[in-house]
């Protein structure tokens, strides 16, 4: 299966019976990532919450609840 990276627009083949290829195919609102933007994008991440600057909101708001 031939997948096209979301970022980079570098274009990779993926064997048809991964699971990823699995996935993409059957669910289209997945996108691809190769590995190295995943990596870099990984990186910068990491690098942004060292800072302390950076807030990552994994639970919902307490102002979502009263609705």
């Amino acid at each position: 299966m031939r997948v096209k990276c979301v970022i980079c627009d570098s274009i990779n083949n993926l064997d048809d019976d991964s699971p990823l290829a699995k996935k993409l195919r059957n669910r289209p609102i997945h996108t691809y990532m190769c590995e190295q933007c995943h990596d870099r994008v990984k990186e910068n991440t990491e690098k942004r919450l060292a800072t302390g600057n950076f807030r990552l909101f994994r639970t919902s708001s307490p102002i979502d609840e009263d609705f």
